[in-house]
């Protein structure tokens, strides 16, 4: 509080305060002057406007209490980035300090600073190094919030320091090492941070700390011997770090100690044999690390009060004592993924139990009663989890594992040796969530009753030797959301109420001997199937029903090696989140319909061994994921496109396709004939109606003209009588150049001279019309149409004609008993001669 100083008094002055005289007493002065009436007066009202401005001081914000405090408190606010709760709204100068929220103030030391919490309160932001000034704070919270950057050294000078609650924020850099200046400090939480290096070896120093907790950070080095001598821990956790090396021996000195937990670190070496002697230890943890070494025979004596028990996950030997059946308040025993052997113990006395597992170990022999510990849970009236899968666990299946707790979660039991065929009863473990009994040699039939189940999620009875058909009860189980029966002797058809099952993510049927076609309802049913559907290597017939266009979110799709024939539909471009699409190893035909160019995100697509056709779609090479493509053994043909997964031969296989070419080099396919395989299917379409049609035209005309000349020919036919071939030339050197000398006529429209072939020495008469004179091509049809109709035993015999542009030529027999122009025409047929001019 700020000194104000009083008025300083002269010597020799009385001071005289109000109230200290009666008004009759004052009357009495007769004798004072006025003077000392006003200084009277004036000293009075100082007095009262002292205490006036001291009663302001105790009710104004900014002059009560510890000015350092307050200024702290207003450096830390100022930090703060995001608060979308508005809690630090109120640190303003309209309240106290004191009253601030999350603030705790003192009533032994008035007006200070004691608590400062803050937390969960979803604030963004880093602690000011100003919070060292609050020197009375005994507890700090800011738990689970978004605090960043470094914890500031300066809480090193909160001497009063009893909890640092820093858990859940995103604290980064090292440890400060000064907190061990905070020797009064009780609790230390900075678990769920991004905190790096080393445990500071000077914590040691906190000699009353009693929780320890920095899990879940990436802390690295060792684990300090020094810390043993904080001799008052209770709880010491390093979960979920990168610490190395051994447990040190010297934690042992921890008396106190009832929770140690160094699981999921690089820890390695042996537990210190000393450690089992801790008989306050109720929880120990040293799961996920690399310890060795062999558990103690008296396990539960050093431990009396073991309730938490974990060490999977390490390379643990040896058996399992035998002693464990002693701790009685055990609620959880966890051994899972080591190199235990033997048989385990029975837990009769263990009525607590509430989670066990052992699974991936070598226990068991194989034979007959290694599961007798199973029948002595019944006791465990609140199991929930039981887990002895991937171990060497014979003969069969005791009855009793179905009367366990109805509040059992979860039954494990796969990867084992055992037989026969799976007890009823399965239908009275209510609350069931997941069953696990893949892997063995189980025969049958699945449960019917296995329906009764209805809390189930997650069924694994793949790779056992189950027969029969699938039973429809597993259609009531509608929160299902795994369900895995390949590899079994299953037959029948899919029951159509699997549709009902409306939350399955996965389902795989795969290596059974199912059969008929895929059920319609199937797919509609199951709209949520977003990991797989994997009905291959079954008897599946018919075709992929178009309903398969209902998984818009499904992952993988697997229906090869079936018989599964027709085309591929067109709804399979609405698969638009498939990654995986393998429908090899059927009898599927058509071509690949232009849908599927909307799976562009597909990684892995197998078309191979079917009867598919058409050309290779360009769209695949815009699947920019996709990294495997099988188009082998199938009828497609065309060019195959070199860009995409078309450019590595390795991502690409078409082999067995004979009527493929182009693409690149590697895959050894002929070279393309035409560039026709670049064109688009319309475009090939088009030009193919095209020439069609073009081909169609040029028929009906070449028809047409051949039967009209077939009709021509079969007019100047000769008979069965061979046309003389005589050339323009053969006729100029027969008559001498058509010599008058062996001119025999002329007429109106030509002459006719004496010729003898050369060849055989034959004499003929030519008839040479003149085709320039009017009237003479007329009058030379109407000569051979005459020829053609008369029919006489004297008519001379025409041997051929000659035809060019200005003349027409008649040979025939020259007859020297009759005249030229009495002899006859045979035959009236012009023949075309090939005129050698």
């Amino acid at each position: 509080m700020p000194n104000i100083k009083l008025p300083i008094s002269q010597p020799n002055t009385t001071h005289i305060y109000l109230g200290l005289f009666s008004p009759k007493k004052k009357l009495k002065m007769g004798g004072v002057s006025v003077m000392k009436l006003v200084l009277i007066y004036s000293l009075v009202l100082n007095s009262v406007s002292i205490f006036c401005c001291r009663s302001m001081q105790l009710n104004h914000p900014r002059l009560e209490g510890n000015e350092t405090d307050r200024l702290a408190l207003l450096a830390i606010k100022a930090q703060i980035q995001h608060d979308p709760n508005r809690v630090t709204s109120s640190w303003n100068e309209t309240l106290h300090f004191c009253l601030w929220h999350g603030v705790t103030c003192s009533r032994r030391h008035r007006q200070r600073v004691t608590k400062l919490e803050l937390g969960p309160l979803a604030l963004v932001g880093s602690i000011s190094p100003h919070i060292g000034n609050l020197s009375f704070l005994r507890e700090l919270n800011l738990k689970n919030n978004s605090f960043t950057h470094q914890i500031p050294p300066q809480i090193g000078h909160l001497h009063r320091l009893q909890v640092l609650h820093l858990h859940n924020n995103s604290f980064t850099g090292t440890i400060p090492a000064n907190i061990s200046n905070c020797f009064k400090l009780l609790s230390l939480f900075l678990s769920r941070n991004n905190l790096v290096g080393k445990i500071p070896p000077k914590l040691s120093s906190l000699s009353k700390l009693q929780n320890f907790t920095v899990q879940f950070n990436n802390l690295t080095g060792e684990i300090p011997p020094s810390l043993g001598n904080l001799s008052s821990l209770e709880a010491f956790s390093t979960l979920s770090n990168n610490l190395e090396g051994s447990i040190p021996s010297s934690l042992c000195q921890l008396r106190k100690l009832t929770i140690f937990s160094i699981a999921k670190n690089r820890l390695s070496g042996i537990i210190p044999s000393c450690m089992y002697n801790l008989s306050g230890i109720i929880q120990f943890e040293v799961s996920v690390n690399q310890i060795q070494g062999s558990l103690p025979p008296n396990l539960s004596n050093g431990f009396p009060n073991l309730q938490i028990f974990s060490i999977f996950q390490n390379q643990f030997t040896g058996a399992i004592p035998w002693s464990i059946s002693n701790a009685t308040n055990l609620v959880s025993f966890l051994c899972s993924s080591n190199k235990l052997t033997g048989q385990v113990p029975n837990f009769r006395n263990l009525h607590n139990l509430m989670v066990v597992g052992f699974y991936d170990n070598n226990l068991g022999s194989g034979k007959n009663g290694d599961l007798s510990f199973v029948s002595e849970l019944i006791n465990a009236t609140q199991l929930s989890r039981l887990s002895f899968d991937n171990n060497n666990f014979g003969g069969t299946l005791p009855t009793s594992v179905f009367n366990l707790s109805a509040n059992l979660l979860g039954l494990s039991l796969g990867g084992n040796h055992l037989q026969g065929s799976i007890p009823p009863g399965l239908g009275n473990l209510v609350n069931l969530l997941a069953l696990s009994m893949e892997a063995n040699n189980f025969t049958g039939s699945i449960p019917t009753d296995i329906g009764k189940a209805s809390r189930l999620v997650e069924i694994y009875l793949h790779g056992n030797k189950l027969s029969g058909s699938i039973p429809s009860s597993l259609g009531n189980l509608t929160k299902l959301n795994i369900l895995y029966l390949q590899g079994n002797n299953l037959n029948g058809s899919i029951p159509s109420i699997l549709g009902e099952c409306h939350e399955l993510i996965e389902l795989d049927l795969s290596q059974n001997n199912l059969e008929q076609r895929i059920p319609q309802q199937l797919l509609i049913g199951l709209l949520f199937l977003s990991i797989s559907l994997n009905l291959s290597t079954n008897h599946f017939t018919g075709s992929l029903p178009v309903e398969i266009g209902k998984l818009k979110n499904l992952a993988a799709l697997d229906v090869s090696d079936n018989m599964l024939s027709g085309q591929l539909p067109s709804s399979l471009g609405s698969c638009e989140s498939l990654d995986v699409l393998h429908l090899q190893g059927n009898f599927l035909e058509g071509l690949i319909p232009s849908s599927m160019k909307e799976l562009r995100g597909i990684r892995d697509l197998d078309l191979s061994l079917n009867n598919l056709s058409g050309d290779v779609p360009q769209f695949f090479e815009g699947f920019g994921s996709l990294v495997n493509l099988n188009l082998s053994f199938n009828q497609f043909s065309g060019a195959v496109p070199t860009g995409g997964v078309f450019k590595t031969a390795s991502a690409t296989s078409v082999v067995g396709n004979a009527r493929l070419c182009g693409g690149i080099a590697n895959l050894r396919l002929p070279v393309c004939k035409s560039n026709g395989g670049g064109l688009s299917r319309r475009m090939k379409v088009m030009i193919s109606l095209v020439s069609g049609f073009t081909l169609f035209g040029l028929t009906i005309v070449l028809s047409f003209f051949f039967l009209r000349k077939k009709r021509k020919e079969t007019k100047l036919s000769t008979l069965g009588n061979p046309v003389l071939q005589v050339s323009y030339a053969t006729l100029l050197k027969a008559t001498d150049g058509f010599s008058s000398a062996n001119l025999i006529g002329v007429g109106a429209f030509g002459s006719v001279y004496k010729g003898i072939l050369a060849d055989d020495r034959v004499v003929v008469a030519v008839k040479v019309l003149n085709m320039l004179h009017r009237g003479a091509s007329k009058s030379f049809m109407a000569e051979c149409e005459a020829l053609r109709n008369i029919r006489h035993r004297n008519l001379i015999k025409i041997l051929t004609a000659c035809s060019s542009i200005d003349s027409e030529a008649m040979i025939s027999w020259l007859l020297f008993t009759s005249s030229w122009t009495t002899g006859a025409w045979r035959s009236g047929c012009i023949h075309q001669l090939d005129l050698e001019r």
